[in-house]
């Protein structure tokens, strides 16, 4: 593929975690292409994570609940239609298509662009629409190495690993203001993330609660837990059972005020979800708790004392374990704890 592309999309709508795995891969390209214009598809839930980005030029957003409703519901159509149009009318020179499904490479494909990257072993078929393909080996099985290899196919060479997410000065502002409503110094407080959309990544509730007491006791730091507001009740069964007090900010922040408050969290401890994904693309100290989920595909990159789980790599490709011995459950409270330890008295 020649060197000097112009204008390029690069196809990541979902979900957050695997959102910022793919910084690196935009910062690289910007870095190869300095003068390229660099859009990015992605959902609108999640765009503010990319906001001011300085390494992307356009967000195209990709409401793929109200587009699925295209076939019956004309609104949707036309929105389809119009998205489609506008990809056929930016005349992208290469494609990028991070996610691998058919939705997203049938998109890449209809935008009419010649040159379509993405995974040889992309699921339900999407292969068939990329004309380059890079295949995930032992030196990629994490998947910021796999998504640098992928846009290697399209001439980059500088592939340094750095995760860059802007600054928001007025959300900075709102969640300092905010904990200091709720008497917590915004210099001296740990996070904690206990849901997720799998429950079987869930780490139970009551270890949780233990290690909130531990941790208030020996670093005397505040404990906020945050989450989706569905995930409210687990945070509210939280404050019940620690013995500290726990500020529930579930459901109470937008994503530019979560990403604030992780930035300057003295410990976050997270389940393997979402913000446990942005504390590492962060920098900060983190412990993230791995069950069933492969710790050698997406842990805090180049960060191994961050990750709490049994075998974590030595699991191979797979994306998830059906193996007993990785249920989230087998992970202790005291291991958690050393980890704690290691990121506060590094």
């Amino acid at each position: 593929m020649p060197e000097g592309l112009k204008n390029i999309l690069i196809i990541k709508p979902s979900s957050l975690g695997d959102i910022v795995l793919a910084l690196p891969a935009l910062s690289a390209l910007r870095k190869s292409f300095p003068d390229a214009r660099i859009s990015w598809l992605i959902r609108p839930e999640f765009a503010p994570l990319l906001k001011n980005h300085p390494h992307l030029t356009d967000i195209i957003l990709f409401d793929r609940k109200f587009l699925g409703k295209a076939w019956y519901h004309p609104a949707a159509f036309n929105s389809l239609v119009s998205l489609i149009c506008r990809l056929r009318h930016s005349k992208f020179d290469a494609v990028i298509d991070l996610q691998g499904l058919f939705r997203t490479a049938s998109l890449a494909w209809l935008s009419g662009c010649k040159k379509r990257l993405g995974m040889a072993n992309a699921r339900e078929l999407a292969r068939i629409f990329y004309t380059h393909k890079a295949a995930q080996d032992r030196a990629c099985i994490h998947l910021v190495d796999y998504y640098l290899k992928i846009i290697q196919t399209a001439g980059v060479s500088d592939v340094d690993v750095q995760f860059v997410l802007p600054q928001d000065p007025a959300a900075a502002d709102s969640i300092s203001s905010l904990l200091t409503s709720r008497n917590i110094k915004p210099d001296n407080y740990a996070v904690f993330v206990p849901g997720s959309a799998r429950s079987d990544k869930c780490w139970p509730i009551k270890r949780f609660a233990a290690l909130a007491d531990k941790i208030s006791s020996q670093f005397q730091l505040s404990i906020v837990a945050t989450g989706t507001a569905s995930e409210t009740g687990a945070v509210e069964n939280l404050q019940t059972t620690a013995d500290v007090p726990i500020v529930n900010l579930a459901g109470q922040t937008s994503l530019s005020q979560l990403i604030a408050l992780l930035r300057t969290a003295s410990l976050v401890v997270s389940n393997d979800t979402g913000p446990g994904h942005i504390a590492a693309a962060l920098g900060a100290p983190l412990v993230l708790i791995f069950g069933p989920t492969n710790p050698a595909r997406v842990a805090p990159y180049g960060r191994g004392r961050c990750v709490a789980a049994i075998e974590p790599d030595s699991r191979g490709f797979k994306a998830d374990s059906t193996n007993p011995k990785h249920n989230i459950k087998a992970i202790t409270v005291d291991q958690v704890y050393q980890k704690v330890c290691d990121q506060m008295n590094p």
